[in-house]
């Protein structure tokens, strides 16, 4: 198969080596070279254009934002944002997304000498989802990494008994996404009415982002949005966001429905993980949750989506059209979670109607 193509662009020299070594490790994936700035990345592409760029946001003589804004309006080529876990490295990876960027990585990791093999494997997988999203079209799909052992949502909660009886009529809405996922998340979150379901979502997006993320979409949707934390309360009108790098799990005590914020290994090589929450939803909601997953590469949420419809729910999956990634969604549509497939644009409405039944 064809490798995919990736340009790294960074003013530090340690980033730069440091993500080539990771990057090249993966046979699927090949280092076509780097470069210091935007002007040197821009002489390069003169030469040979990547499959996939990975972009510092703050960078000496251009900005990032600055040169993903002349990517993606001259040549669009999915991008993926390098940016620190500090403000306004935050702040502007989160508007690089807005701007086009279909991906953030963790910059401060390149730091550590040793990477962790989970590390190594996010990284990897976040490229080759970055090169199959629709800003530019691929003939075939990249070659798969090799991986560690993939972990499945038993090692974070029992799979639920799919005869429990669930007391209580309040419906729960939970979300999963990934590549492409913000932009999916502001329009299906837009949409909603101040009284809508309570609803918890997982984006696959690193640590500290989720909150400036949860923000900007509580500033311009609606419903209110907020960064779950723990024991936080799922209300109506009201979305939590599960924070990066914590896995978030639906739970119930009496008709109180509530979140559980932890720690724990990957699952389906995601942490949060929306197998963690959708088999948390089959086991606390029953028939009173409605699944919705959305754009993004790989399996993650299938298998609990599986479960949720065994316990009753009704499921929505985005469809191949509307994603940027159709990865997530096909792959639910495909183990038999899935009772409606809808355009991103029809998925609040639907769930809206559900919910009321």
């Amino acid at each position: 198969m064809k490798k995919v193509k990736v340009l790294i662009v960074d003013d530090s020299a340690v980033v730069r080596q440091t993500l080539e070594k990771v990057l090249s490790s993966d046979p699927g994936i090949e280092v076509i070279g780097t470069a210091s700035d935007p002007y040197v990345a821009a002489s390069k592409m003169k030469t040979e254009i990547p499959d996939v760029i990975t972009l510092d946001v703050e960078m000496p003589r251009m900005d990032g934002l600055t040169f993903l804004k002349k990517i993606m309006s001259q040549h669009p080529i999915p991008v993926v944002i390098c940016s620190s876990l500090s403000g306004k490295g935050t702040e502007t990876a989160i508007r690089a997304l807005e701007y086009g960027a279909v991906e953030i990585i963790h910059k401060q990791q390149f730091s550590i000498k040793n990477f962790l093999e989970e590390s190594r494997i996010m990284i990897c997988d976040t490229v080759k989802a970055a090169a199959q999203a629709r800003v530019k079209s691929k003939s075939k799909a990249p070659m798969p990494l090799t991986p560690a052992k993939k972990l499945t949502a038993d090692v974070i909660l029992n799979k639920a008994n799919s005869k429990a009886m669930i007391q209580t009529t309040e419906k729960i809405v939970v979300v999963g996404a990934s590549t492409g996922g913000t932009e999916a998340l502001r329009i299906f979150l837009q949409a909603l009415p101040a009284n809508s379901p309570a609803i918890v979502i997982v984006q696959h997006m690193p640590e500290n982002f989720t909150k400036s993320f949860a923000e900007r979409l509580n500033d311009t949707c609606t419903i209110s949005v907020k960064e779950a934390e723990n024991n936080d309360s799922v209300l109506p009108g009201k979305a939590l966001l599960a924070p990066g790098n914590k896995h978030t799990l639906l739970k119930r005590s009496g008709a109180r429905y509530y979140v559980e914020i932890k720690e724990g290994p990957l699952v389906s090589r995601h942490r949060p993980s929306v197998d963690v929450l959708f088999r948390s939803a089959s086991r606390y909601a029953g028939k009173n949750a409605c699944g919705v997953i959305m754009t993004g590469m790989g399996d993650d949420g299938a298998k609990g989506m599986v479960e949720m419809k065994e316990t009753g729910s009704i499921n929505i999956a985005q469809d191949e059209n509307s994603c940027v990634v159709f990865g997530m969604p096909n792959e639910a549509i495909k183990a038999g979670g899935v009772d409606h497939i809808l355009p991103l644009n029809a998925i609040a409405g639907k769930v809206i109607a559900l919910c009321k039944n």
